[in-house]
């Protein structure tokens, strides 16, 4: 069923569900949602399954022109949603008549804003997802980000009886500084007494290099014991290498699988997700927790994930 013709597709919007699981040792990566609590806040906030693909969208939305009848949610990003011109609230439940035009203005704060449609999207499965790795060519439409006057498939539902507002204080607040709980390792006896304080004690910057790949940072180099590469190992979202230069790379959602720089930390899990709304010119802090402490985090995020469906809304 046709939802959305993309009018203007914006600067890199793509299909993306909440990742692709289980082909890490073919070399296919992850994938996925950059940021995946609002991913599923949004599906959440239309009645879908939280792992429902959407859109995620990247510093200048698209335009979209509605050939049915919808409900859609927009969250992540401040990103100012209109219809028909008109602004409209994000992280609550919108509806969408047939022929309105769905379109965004600037990026206030944050890097990415997530687009549910009710029912999802409807486009194959890929190796188990609708991700899109674009580096790849496969996934979301035709593997590649949207482009002007494609069609955006989605279900025939049953519209909400009711629409949904996430309370405020769920609601995450983006700025241009991100500070993140790192587990020290695996190859944190290659550096230094000194580069590992170096690590802690500064501020880095994302630099133009980055995207859904991973981010170069700027900000004092980090000193290696002797060398900087190591025998090609596996390499996960939230990884940090530290090549010869000693600038720190964060390893995000699309990165190949295995690397052969001298890793100094890995970051938890849900800082990894908060880093996927990190832009060029952000900075980044790097705050040392235990992996007890990493367990007892990741813990009490899957657990905010999977009450996010039975949390108090309030009706609109």
């Amino acid at each position: 069923m046709l939802i959305f013709h993309v009018l203007k597709p914006g600067f890199f919007t793509t299909i993306q569900d909440l990742g692709r699981f289980g082909y890490l040792r073919y070399g296919v990566p992850v994938s996925g949602a950059m940021d995946i609590f609002s991913l599923t806040a949004a599906n959440c906030l239309v009645g879908n399954d939280p792992n429902d693909a959407g859109l995620e969208i990247t510093l200048i939305g698209p335009e979209l022109q509605a050939s049915a009848r919808t409900e859609i949610a927009v969250t992540g990003g401040a990103i100012s949603p209109k219809i028909n011109d008109q602004d409209v609230p994000m992280w609550q439940t919108l509806n969408v008549q047939q022929g309105d035009v769905v379109s965004f203005g600037k990026m206030e704060s944050g890097c990415r804003a997530y687009l549910s449609i009710k029912g999802g999207i409807d486009t194959p499965l890929v190796l188990g997802s609708k991700s899109t790795y674009v580096r790849g060519g496969f996934g979301g439409m035709k593997g590649r980000q949207l482009r002007a006057g494609d069609a955006i498939e989605g279900f025939d539902t049953q519209p909400l009886e009711i629409g949904y507002r996430m309370p405020e204080e769920l609601i995450p607040q983006f700025t241009n500084h991100f500070r993140a709980h790192v587990v020290l390792g695996p190859q944190a006896d290659m550096f230094t007494e000194k580069g590992t304080n170096t690590f802690f004690s500064s501020q880095y910057e994302v630099t133009l290099e980055a995207d859904r790949m991973g981010y170069r940072l700027d900000g004092p180099a980090i000193e290696h014991k002797t060398k900087a590469d190591i025998v090609s190992d596996a390499l996960l979202p939230g990884s940090i290498q530290v090549p010869k230069d000693g600038k720190p790379i964060l390893i995000m959602r699309d990165a190949q699988t295995t690397g052969g720089y001298a890793k100094i930390a890995a970051t938890i899990t849900p800082d990894a997700c908060m880093l996927g709304q990190a832009k060029p010119n952000d900075t980044i802090e790097f705050c040392r927790i235990s992996l007890e402490e990493a367990y007892e985090k990741l813990f009490e995020y899957h657990q905010m994930l999977e009450a996010l469906k039975k949390m108090l809304q309030e009706p609109i």
